[in-house]
């Protein structure tokens, strides 16, 4: 078991492709449920991370940010490695998704401790700056 609960894999032998989320995650009863909002990369000096040189590093800092507050939440017992499920919304699917998945692939290097996740292509987000936006759940124990 990872720190995010067990990965569940319909085809474990199934050779691992660019998106490494498992299909499900199951948690220890022991543990404490954070639900994150939807996060964006707004920095604490108010700046957005945007994009630059065509990478997403929006990413990494909506990363970042979740990494903070689920060790915020659960008392500096969790991180980011928590996360059991993600949403992740693009306003540039074609344009972003390669991006985004390299960053997020730095984060969760294998299935086995990447969250269940989801990516939605979206018209807009709240501030016309934000390229990507993450809603999450993690597990921490208590």
């Amino acid at each position: 078991m990872t720190s995010n609960g067990h990965a569940f894999l319909l085809n474990p032998d199934a050779v691992e492709g660019p998106t490494r989320s498992p299909q499900a995650r199951s948690l220890p009863s022991n543990s404490r449920t954070i639900y994150i909002s939807g996060i964006a990369s707004v920095l604490p000096d108010g700046s957005v991370a945007g994009i630059v040189d065509g990478q997403v590093p929006d990413t990494a800092a909506v990363l970042d940010i979740i990494d903070k507050i689920v060790a915020g939440a659960s008392g500096g017992k969790g991180s980011v490695a928590n996360l059991i499920d993600a949403v992740v919304y693009l306003t540039e699917m074609e344009r972003d998704y390669a991006g985004m998945n390299e960053e997020w692939n730095k984060v969760f290097a294998s299935r086995e401790v990447g969250p269940a996740r989801a990516t939605i292509g979206v018209k807009a987000l709240p501030d016309p700056r934000f390229v990507v936006e993450v809603k999450a759940v993690a597990v921490a124990p208590e």
